[in-house]
């Protein structure tokens, strides 16, 4: 019998509740961008771990939410929704002493489900004083389903998180793996080029434009000892191009040498990046735009 295990682990929750952050953990390295603002994230991206005998293949989501007013939250709620189907185990991302009508909207996509659903408790770090507050939080939740487990935890300082994947793990199915062993991800590194200049965008500028741009690269040209990306940032009017831009090309030089510091990282070489700002009004809620921008399958 083949004692190999391998399996797909959604990681889902509402916006902001941590879940790039616990893919960035249990992988050991940075796949998925993470900031303050809710819905980041914007693409289904699969987290790749392989060790001894198991390959856990984690599907990191937008965050699921109640929202239809633009195409673009139409795209991240049906990205997340798909990610709960033909999945071996749900994660299911809570923060900890909070309970909102989206985590709520989530908890009715499961209801049905017969995937396994662990409940992971997020931010537990963030408790003041007594950690006995979070016991009736706890009974509370858990009796609005029926958890195969419950784990608090802290994704951004990885407490229990050897005990959840522990779990994980245990529930995946026996067979052979389905990615080569040193594969960490099923996204290029074009992609994760646009995803980590579009992270200092958002870590940037903050609430001044948190989603009315995109990134998409022009070119990535790998060269001797260099590599050359050229990538273009869209916004919708001309007005949100000033501020990405800034006073004298600021913001544009800074968000420029903090990506390349990260691609450099990523890529293990040198990178030459170059950063263009252009207007495209109504992306945000074109599905035509959107498909042209890399959002929907063509």
């Amino acid at each position: 019998m083949n004692d190999e295990r391998c399996g797909y682990v959604a990681l889902i929750g509402r916006p902001n509740v941590g879940k790039s952050t616990l893919l960035n953990q249990l992988i050991g390295q940075k796949l998925s961008i993470t900031s303050p603002k809710p819905q980041t994230t914007r693409h289904r991206l699969l987290g790749i771990k392989s060790e001894g005998k198991i390959q856990t293949v984690y599907v990191d989501t937008p965050g699921l939410h109640q929202r239809q007013t633009s195409a673009m939250n139409r795209y991240l709620n049906r990205a997340a929704s798909n990610s709960l189907v033909d999945v071996d185990v749900i994660v299911w991302m809570l923060e900890a002493l909070r309970w909102t009508e989206e985590d709520e909207h989530v908890l009715g996509l499961l209801k049905n489900t017969k995937i396994p659903v662990i409940l992971a408790i997020n931010k537990v770090d963030k408790l003041s004083g007594d950690k006995g507050e979070l016991l009736p939080y706890l009974q509370e939740i858990s009796a609005k389903f029926q958890f195969h487990d419950v784990f608090p935890i802290s994704a951004h300082h990885g407490d229990n998180l050897e005990a959840l994947e522990s779990k994980i793990n245990s529930l995946l199915p026996y067979g052979e793996w389905i990615f080569p062993e040193d594969q960490v991800t099923d996204r290029s590194e074009r992609f994760l080029s646009a995803e980590i200049v579009r992270e200092k965008l958002v870590r940037r500028l903050g609430d001044e434009l948190p989603y009315q741009l995109t990134v998409q690269i022009e070119y990535f040209t790998p060269r001797e000892h260099i590599i050359h990306i050229s990538a273009v940032i869209w916004v919708e009017r001309p007005g949100q191009k000033a501020i990405v831009i800034g006073k004298h090309g600021s913001v544009l030089k800074a968000v420029g040498e903090q990506a390349r510091h990260d691609l450099e990282k990523m890529l293990d070489n040198k990178v030459f990046l170059q950063l263009w700002v252009k207007v495209k009004e109504g992306w945000h809620d074109s599905e035509q735009a959107l498909q042209q921008l890399g959002y929907l399958d063509k």
